[in-house]
């Protein structure tokens, strides 16, 4: 894509705030990097990962903190007598410590359909020999730990003794003495890499040794009693056999890192490209926005699109619908000066080049955008005084200079072509543009004042117009689309507004009435009667949330009154089973009283069959019943592309099929009460997913009462059951995880997700 087009639209703004979100120098360059990519399966790619990052972000909470540049370290260590320093081996160390957390982060979810994601995290090998050497050789203070070779360790060691020795001599010297009263200061200290005293510098002369260096005041000398000497100069000896040894320890560090250079690279590059897509997600949240898939052939629809730099700069926005069928491919946008006819194509042309370039957009759920190779901008004054080029010529040959590359993956986006010349020639030009384009199935969005080229939008096949709409009373922009319907420019008005004399306006009017070319009336009408049907929609909106809200409320009736049966069941079968547990009763007598239960439960809703739904008929706000959990539920969202809904069950929030979905009032037959039972009080049902607290036992306790919890749940018939451990130290649930994997009737067992209850809780499949 053009970088002219990108300038002109502000794609480089765009970037400039995704960069501020990420946390590392390496992932603002690499976000200041990234465009719209050439092919529609990139693209695909690169939104999917997106979606993927930011439910696990969503889920798992983790965050990567900020780490250092490696790039020229590596490059310094691919040499082959270079010796890392002990500061690039503490940030290799901590590099490599981040991403292992990152890379068990995402391993966490392993289970999760999220293949794009793990495979970032996890397709690069890990270098297990360098991490292994930097854990056991690198310190938390970036110093190396004694035990990394035993040369060091022993060197150390003797350092530790002179150390010890030194400080012995020097107390007991200064206490035979009595030369407290001669130092500045009671302490040893080191100058010139030897042990020495800080010695006041009126009482240099009275003692034998030697002095190494003086305070900036001068009030002190930095003394070397003759004791000492021979100590410090056996330390020097030391101090260079550790240098020698520390220097061994890095030169084996920097081999294993050239030995792993490309998982090093490998690692180092992931770990890029997670606070990349860090920043992308913080930009999704900012702009209340989402990836985007473009598909191919589809129609463009953006529904409350808003422009990116004006939410991201705090200012109030008013999103508007941008629309195009599958067979529509011109929008001629008209309307009055400073009514947003430029924003609209500025929105138009920025959402496309983010979503080409995987970048989440600032638009609603279920929005739809064409794959757009290219996409060439036209917008403001072009002119050149040093190319001696007017604002016409410089729109001509800027088109002609592209028209060879337009094809039917092309969108052109034309702000007031043909303006700068005669307006009749300008009109005819444009609409022939316009013409050419869509004849090479290019798709155009163009912004206009020429009367003819708004008569053209509403007349000609395959071209869709829409105004700006303006107050009919006080005549002030309301930044909205209204399609279908073509504007008036309000140049006077504007005028007026902005402070022109009253008389030049005056007079404007009259030669507009003697050319008789007056269509303001004509035009305020239309827009009266556009804000009006707005208006309407708007009522009708409101008329159907009041619709939708009665229609929950009476199916919360239906809820209650359904839970109250329930309820009396549940009783019933406690009680049917409590005498089964004393031996009242035979087991075969149970399971006859617990059908007949179950009869009469289902028995009120007989008559009542399962509609399924289609993916069309699901709205949000609308109570539904969740076939796989046998869950009464109601709905959040959809997301048209995946065709999958959001639904809410009592709390816990996740996406389903539309297939699992059926119309709440006839499916709730059998469905679960939302109250939490104990193990004396399980529902007889079928299906029935059954809740078993064990936090706070001991964990031969817990077995135990697992096991007769278990053997309960297969007696009743259940399905699954959710077994409740805790977090804590993880000491019960591993416990718990060990008797699922013997127990016989177990099918298998998961922890629950975050939105179901998180590490908490396990979710067991019976067979």
């Amino acid at each position: 894509m053009e970088s002219r087009t990108l300038q002109l639209l502000e794609f480089p703004k765009v970037l400039d705030h995704l960069a501020r979100f990420a946390h590392s120098v390496p992932g603002q360059n690499a976000c200041l990097a990234i465009g719209p990519v050439a092919d529609a399966q990139s693209q695909a790619e690169l939104a999917e990962l997106l979606d993927q990052f930011i439910a696990f972000r969503r889920e798992s909470g983790f965050a990567l903190a900020g780490f250092e540049d490696l790039g020229g370290l590596l490059a310094f260590a691919k040499g082959a007598e270079s010796i890392l320093d002990l500061d690039a081996c503490f940030a290799l160390a901590e590099t490599l410590g981040l991403a292992r957390s990152a890379r068990e982060a995402v391993r966490g979810y392993s289970e999760r359909p999220w293949a794009q994601l793990l495979g970032l995290a996890l397709g690069c090998p890990w270098p297990e020999l360098t991490w292994a050497g930097l854990k056991r050789c690198m310190g938390a203070d970036g110093r190396l730990k004694d035990e990394s070779s035993p040369e060091l360790f022993t060197v150390r060691q003797e350092i530790r003794r002179i150390n010890q020795t030194c400080t012995k001599k020097v107390k007991d010297f200064l206490q035979k003495e009595n030369l407290s009263a001669f130092l500045q200061d009671d302490f040893m200290t080191v100058s010139s890499d030897r042990y020495v005293l800080p010695l006041k510098t009126n009482f240099k002369g009275r003692l034998q040794g030697i002095i190494h260096d003086y305070s900036q005041t001068g009030e002190t000398c930095y003394f070397e009693p003759m004791f000492l000497v021979d100590l410090n100069n056996e330390l020097q000896g030391l101090r260079r056999e550790e240098r020698e040894a520390e220097r061994a320890v890095l030169r084996m560090l920097t081999d294993l890192v050239r030995r792993e250079m490309d998982a090093v690279q490998g690692v180092f590059r992931f770990l890029v490209q997670f606070d990349v897509l860090q920043a992308k997600y913080a930009l999704a949240e900012a702009l209340g926005g989402r990836p985007l898939r473009a598909d191919q052939g589809k129609g463009l629809h953006l529904r409350n699109a808003r422009h990116p730099l004006l939410v991201l700069g705090g200012d109030p926005v008013v999103p508007i619908d941008i629309s195009l069928t599958g067979d529509e491919y011109a929008l001629i946008v008209s309307g009055g000066n400073a009514g947003g006819k430029t924003v609209c194509l500025k929105t138009l042309g920025l959402l496309s080049a983010m979503v080409l370039a995987g970048l989440p957009v600032s638009v609603d759920e279920g929005s739809v955008m064409p794959f757009w190779e290219k996409i060439f901008a036209f917008l403001g004054d072009e002119q050149s005084i040093e190319a001696h080029l007017s604002t016409f010529t410089a729109q001509i040959r800027s088109l002609a200079s592209i028209w060879e590359r337009i094809d039917e993956c092309t969108l052109i986006i034309l702000d007031e072509f043909g303006a700068g010349t005669d307006p009749a020639q300008g009109a005819a030009l444009a609409q022939a543009v316009v013409d050419s384009l869509m004849e090479r199935k290019a798709r155009v969005a163009v912004a206009t004042h020429f009367p003819a080229l708004k008569v053209y939008g509403m007349s000609r096949e395959g071209v869709r117009s829409a105004s700006v709409l303006f107050d009919p009373k006080s005549k002030k922009p309301l930044y909205k689309l209204a399609y279908d319907q073509v504007g008036t420019s309000l140049a006077l008005d504007v005028a007026r507004e902005h402070g022109l004399p009253a008389e030049i306006v005056s007079r404007a009017e009259q030669y507009l009435l003697l050319e008789g070319q007056d269509t303001s009336r004509l035009m305020d009408r239309l827009n009266t009667v556009a804000v009006e049907k707005e208006k309407e929609l708007e009522a009708l909106r409101r008329e159907r949330r009041i619709l939708v809200e009665k229609e929950s409320r009476l199916k919360e009736r239906f809820e209650q009154e359904r839970r109250k049966l329930l309820q009396n069941v549940q009783t019933e079968s406690q009680r049917i089973v409590r005498e089964w547990q004393e031996g009242k009763v035979s087991r075969k007598k149970v399971q006859q009283d617990l059908a007949e239960l179950r009869r009469q439960l289902a028995a009120p809703e007989a008559g009542l069959e399962e509609r399924e739904l289609t993916f069309e008929d699901i709205q949000p706000g609308m109570s539904v019943h969740y076939a796989v959990w046998n869950k009464r539920g109601t709905v959040l969202e959809k997301d048209t592309r995946r065709r999958q809904v959001k639904i809410d069950l009592s709390g816990v929030s996740l996406w389903a099929d539309a297939k699992d979905i059926t119309v709440a009032a006839q499916a709730g037959r059998g469905a679960s009460s939302p109250v939490r039972q104990t193990p004396s009080e399980l529902a007889a049902e079928p299906g029935f997913t059954l809740s078993l607290d064990l936090r706070g036992q001991r964990s031969d306790v817990a077995i135990g009462e697992l096991s007769r919890f278990l053997d309960q749940a297969v007696l009743r018939g259940a399905k699954g059951v959710e077994v409740i451990h805790g977090r804590g130290t993880g000491a019960l649930r591993k416990e718990v995880h060990e008797f699922l994997r013997r127990f016989p009737v177990v099918q298998s067992f998961r922890l629950a997700s975050e939105e179901e209850g998180g590490d908490g809780k396990t979710l067991v499949e019976i067979k």
